[in-house]
């Protein structure tokens, strides 16, 4: 099945460039969701970032389906919601999730 992407590929312009890729849900680049959670986890492969996005909303029966997530350049991720640029240096274990006032918070290790 062929995803409908919120945005198009001449949609997409150079904001964070040669960061690696990433994990982000169909809620974001189909739904056109803001990232509501993400986290940066040890690097899976060379190009891996460590970088998962998600909208905060999707359930264990979404995320269970492997055609609800994909794997994308940051800089597409980036285009999608712009909110993220700023965190995209943190370390490897940072947690992020967006709190009600729409700004990201730092979540702590035992969160």
């Amino acid at each position: 099945m062929k995803k409908a992407y919120k945005l198009q590929a001449s949609e997409i312009v150079p904001l964070a460039l040669g960061r690696g890729g990433c994990i982000a849900t169909d809620r974001i680049v189909v739904d056109g969701a803001k990232v509501g959670y993400m986290y940066r986890e040890r690097p899976a492969r060379p190009l891996d970032s460590g970088w998962r996005f998600f909208a905060g909303d999707e359930d264990a029966e979404y995320m269970n389906k492997s055609e609800h997530h994909g794997i994308y350049d940051i800089n597409t991720i980036v285009n999608y919601d712009s909110d993220i640029l700023p965190f995209l240096d943190a370390g490897l274990g940072s947690r992020f999730e967006r709190n009600a006032t729409g700004k990201f918070r730092l979540l702590d290790p035992d969160e």
